[in-house]
């Protein structure tokens, strides 16, 4: 039997296992770095399927070795994430989270549920297929410096280095069974923006010889928009968002102080950096006019995710072949980002998107990162067979 039927067939005879992995996952989320019972199932199962893995990896991590014939011809390594988000669940479901506060609105149960489903069709066909899959576990996207770094600090994609890596997302914008990718440039940088404005406050009333530092930081706000607008015009995609800020004052107090925390996103690394100067000039410069002080700390975050021209070609190619022309789609550019690109820097690189939404009902549509997201469970299937075959194809 040739391998595409082999592993379509296996794929749709453990989804009813996919989807009860998904949905234990689902219940049970764990925020970043903190994903101790999550590692403790994985390992579970692995170890139910008789593959050799080893946990504690990047700290919350699991890395799991499946061997084909011929190991030592070359190794492929295929990653998934398992931490959650600081999210109340909103979904009246049987799977919803037991854990108030936190969930997996980003897809990544269904992720962890895809390479475990992925583990168990390579080893019950590892007799078909040559070389080594290295599976990667990995904790920690959502918060920097982000899991990813740990795991490469940790070797994973050492001894042997992979020949490349492959990994995969939810798309709540395609319907189930289909999937899409994007060669070269594909999602943007991400920094975290920390600012503290000190002025002088007191009696509302009284404001001679007070600073009010929400004034600064309003002006501040103005003047970065401004710069970023100016840049756009010249068709550097980059957003800078600011989606917190506290005074603590009331309407009679102006506060001493202000706090703001933002986000800046760009697909174009050298500006990006030229980003990080301008905002400190600017801030600073108008502090010094409006005698107040800040405290600015930019934090270096994720790197723009690039896919491998190469890869990404044969992995459209393996994709069409696996699940047909029609299903497969080409993606824009998109402002969110991953810290999947910290192995892109180590090797040849591909991230892709399945699609997870009902052509026949609402599940599924609610966007990343909201109380309501879900996913339509057939796409699991797809998910977890793709990415095993891809893994002995490419």
């Amino acid at each position: 039997m040739e391998l595409k039927t082999l592993f379509t067939s296996s794929a749709s005879e453990i989804t009813p296992k996919l989807i009860e992995w998904r949905r234990h996952l689902h219940s049970n989320p764990e925020l970043s770095y903190q994903e101790v019972q999550t590692m403790k199932f994985i390992c579970e199962e692995l170890k139910a399927m008789g593959v050799e893995y080893k946990s504690g990896v990047g700290e919350t991590g699991v890395v799991a070795t499946v061997e084909g014939k011929n190991a030592g011809l070359r190794t492929i390594a295929l990653r998934s994430d398992h931490d959650a988000l600081p999210i109340t669940e909103s979904n009246e479901v049987e799977y919803c989270s037991k854990n108030n506060g936190v969930m997996h609105a980003c897809g990544h149960d269904a992720h962890t549920a895809c390479l475990l489903g992925a583990a168990y069709i390579l080893n019950t066909h590892k007799s078909e297929w040559e070389g080594t899959v290295r599976l990667i576990f990995q904790p920690g996207e959502e918060r920097l410096p982000g899991g990813a770094t740990l795991m490469v600090k940790a070797g994973v994609l050492k001894n042997p280095t992979p020949c490349h890596i492959i990994g995969q997302h939810v798309f709540p914008d395609l319907p189930a069974g289909h999937i899409g990718i994007r060669s070269g440039l594909y999602m943007a940088s991400a920094d975290e923006i920390h600012l503290t404005i000190n002025g002088k406050g007191g009696h509302a009333a009284l404001p001679a010889g007070q600073t009010n530092p929400l004034l600064v930081a309003s002006e501040i706000l103005l003047a970065l928009e401004k710069l970023i607008a100016d840049r756009e015009n010249k068709e550097i995609k980059t957003v800078l968002s600011f989606g917190f800020i506290e005074g603590l004052g009331a309407t009679n107090v102006i506060p001493n102080s202000v706090r703001l925390e933002g986000t800046f996103r760009s697909l174009c690394e050298d500006w990006r950096f030229e980003v990080h100067e301008e905002i400190e000039r600017i801030v600073h410069s108008i502090c010094e006019k409006r005698s107040a002080t800040a405290d600015l700390d930019v934090r270096v975050g994720y790197p723009s995710v690039f896919n491998n021209p190469e890869l990404s070609a044969k992995m459209k190619a393996i994709a069409i072949e696996y699940l047909g022309e029609k299903f497969v789609h080409d993606l824009p550019e998109r402002m969110t980002a991953e810290d999947f690109s910290f192995y892109g820097r180590e090797v040849p690189a591909c991230f892709y998107r399945f699609g997870t939404a009902s052509e026949t009902s609402d599940l599924g549509h609610s966007g990343l990162h909201t109380p309501t997201f879900d996913i339509d469970e057939s796409a699991l299937t797809t998910g977890a067979g793709l990415m095993a075959f891809a893994a002995v194809r490419s």
